[in-house]
C-alpha cells in the first residue's frame, strides 16, 4: 500500500511536469517563424552608403581544424550565396590534414573566378569583393581553447556589421544568408539562430536526435528566447548571427575564451547583456550530418555535458538522477502501478507521445521514434557520467588533439 502511494505521487509529478511542458510547447512553438516561408524570400533592407544603397555586410566566420572531409564542400556553399555583400574568413586552426591547403585552393579559385567584376558588383561595398580570406594558424596561445580562439581571431579580420559564426562541415543553401539578415532587419533583432536540419543516416543517429529535440522543448524552451524578462537563452553552432556592435559590447569571444559550449554561452551572454535575441526555423536552409551512428554521437558528447554542468560533480549526478526520474519514470511508472495509479503515467506518456508528434512536424522525425525514448535516455544518461569520468579522470578534456586542464577550464566557465 505504502508503495502504491509512492507510485502514485511520483506519477502525479511526472504527469504534472510532461503535460504543462505539452501545453506551453503548444502555445510557445507556433510563434518561431519558419523564414524558409515565402513571406522571407526577400532582400534586406537597404543601407545608403552616400548615395548607394546596399545590402548589410555580413562576415561569415568558419573555424576548422582537421576538417578535410567537409570543407571544400562547406565553402563552396558559402561562395555561392545569394547575397550581394558579404566576405567568408576561414579559419584554419592547426590542422594537419589537408583543411588548410583545401581553404587555400578555393580562396585562390574565388580570386580567379572574381578577375572579371560582376555587372552588378557595387564599386563601394564595405566589404571586399575577394569574399574568402583564409587565416592559417599554426600555435595556440595560453588561456584559450582552440576553436573560440579560431573564431576570435576570424573576428578580428572582420569587416561586416553582421557577423555569422557557423561550423566547418554546414551546408548552406544559396537564399539562407539573404532570408536571415532579412528576417533579422526586420525585426531588429540582435542575434539570430537558425535551427539546422539534421541529417540522419542511421536508426541510431535518429534515436538520438529525437531525445535531444525532447529535451530541447522540455528545457530550453525557444518561444520564451524572445521574451526580455526571461532568463532562455539560445546559441547554436551552426548558426550564430550576430551584430557586430553587440558581439563587441559583450567582450567578444575574449570572454568566452575557455568556454568548451562556446555557442550557447555566446547566446547566454547576449541575453543577459539585454539584448534582442530570436530563433527561427528554416527547414532545410541549412543543414549538417552531426555524427555518424550512436556512438559518434556519444563520442562528440563526451566533452560536452560536464562542461556544460559547469564542471561540477553534484550538479552531474543531480542531472543525471533528474533525467532518469523525468524520462524512464514514466515507462517504468506504467508497468508498476496498479489501478487508478497509472492514470498520470499514462498522462505522462501520452504528452511526450505528443511532443513527439510535435517535433515530427519540423523535422524528418517520425513521431514512434517515442517508443525508444527509454533507449535514449538511458544513453543519455551513460553520456553524462562518461563526460564527467572522462574530465575526472583525465583531469581536464582532450578537444581536436589538444588536452585543456580541468582548473583552467573551471576559472574560464562563464
Amino acid at each position: 500500500m505504502h508503495g502504491q502511494i509512492i507510485l502514485w505521487a511520483a506519477g502525479v509529478i511526472l504527469a504534472l511536469t510532461w503535460f504543462s511542458r505539452i501545453v506551453e510547447a503548444a502555445i510557445g512553438m507556433p510563434q518561431l517563424v519558419n523564414i524558409a516561408q515565402p513571406q522571407w524570400d526577400r532582400r534586406p533592407s537597404s543601407v545608403n552608403r552616400g548615395s548607394i544603397p546596399r545590402e548589410p555586410g555580413v562576415s561569415v566566420i568558419v573555424p576548422a581544424r582537421n576538417e578535410a572531409e567537409h570543407i571544400r564542400q562547406t565553402l563552396r556553399q558559402l561562395l555561392a550565396l545569394d547575397y550581394s555583400n558579404y566576405e567568408i574568413i576561414a579559419v584554419n586552426d592547426r590542422s594537419n590534414d589537408a583543411t588548410g591547403r583545401i581553404m587555400d585552393e578555393i580562396a585562390e579559385g574565388a580570386v580567379l573566378r572574381q578577375t572579371v567584376p560582376s555587372a552588378n558588383a557595387d564599386p563601394d561595398e564595405s566589404i571586399c569583393p575577394t569574399r574568402l580570406h583564409v587565416i592559417h594558424i599554426s600555435e595556440l596561445p595560453a588561456g584559450w581553447l582552440g576553436k573560440t580562439h579560431a573564431m576570435w581571431m576570424g573576428s578580428q579580420q572582420a569587416s561586416g556589421e553582421w557577423l555569422l559564426f557557423t561550423d566547418a562541415d554546414v551546408l548552406f543553401k544559396s537564399d539562407s544568408l539573404r532570408r536571415a539578415v532579412a528576417y533579422a532587419e526586420a525585426q531588429r533583432a540582435d542575434h539570430v539562430v537558425l535551427f539546422p536540419r539534421m541529417i540522419m543516416k542511421h536508426p541510431g543517429e535518429t534515436m538520438m536526435i529525437a531525445f535531444f529535440q525532447a529535451l530541447f522543448v522540455f528545457g530550453h524552451r525557444p518561444w520564451k528566447v524572445a521574451d526580455p524578462k526571461a532568463r532562455d537563452h539560445m546559441g547554436v553552432g551552426a548558426f550564430n548571427l550576430v551584430r557586430r556592435p553587440v558581439y563587441d559590447a559583450v567582450g567578444t569571444y575574449r570572454a568566452l575564451r575557455m568556454e568548451v559550449v562556446d555557442d550557447m554561452k555566446l547566446g547566454k551572454v547576449i541575453k543577459n547583456a539585454g539584448f534582442a535575441q530570436r530563433n527561427v526555423f528554416g527547414e532545410d536552409l541549412i543543414s549538417l550530418h552531426w555524427a555518424k551512428g550512436t556512438f559518434g554521437i556519444v563520442n562528440n558528447l563526451t566533452k560536452n555535458f560536464f562542461a556544460l554542468l559547469s564542471f561540477q560533480l553534484w550538479r552531474t549526478v543531480a542531472s543525471f538522477i533528474a533525467i532518469g526520474f523525468l524520462n524512464l519514470g514514466p515507462f517504468i511508472g506504467i508497468w508498476l502501478a496498479h489501478g487508478w495509479a497509472r492514470i498520470p503515467y499514462v498522462i505522462a506518456l501520452v504528452s511526450l507521445f505528443f511532443i513527439y508528434y510535435g517535433m515530427s512536424r519540423r523535422s524528418t522525425i517520425p513521431p514512434y521514434y517515442v517508443f525508444l525514448h527509454p533507449v535514449s535516455s538511458s544513453v543519455f544518461m551513460y553520456i553524462l557520467l562518461r563526460s564527467m569520468c572522462h574530465a575526472l579522470w583525465n583531469d581536464g578534456i582532450v578537444w581536436r588533439g589538444t588536452k585543456y586542464p580541468l582548473d583552467e577550464l573551471r576559472k574560464g566557465v562563464v
